[in-house]
């Protein structure tokens, strides 16, 4: 299951955060309490489920 940020970064469990040490297979549930988006600093509260 992918997870979108408002700010329209898509979590890709395929593709992981290799940025953020996150590494490739981690479901979106598994990313750390403090894991937040990449591009604009939201939290994981803030994405949504993306149908695919």
């Amino acid at each position: 299951m992918k997870y979108e940020c408002p700010c329209g970064y898509v979590y890709d469990p395929d593709l992981g955060d290799p940025d953020n040490d996150i590494r490739v297979g981690t479901e979106f549930d598994e990313l750390p309490e403090d894991w937040v988006c990449p591009i604009c600093g939201l939290g994981k509260e803030e994405f949504t489920e993306v149908d695919e």
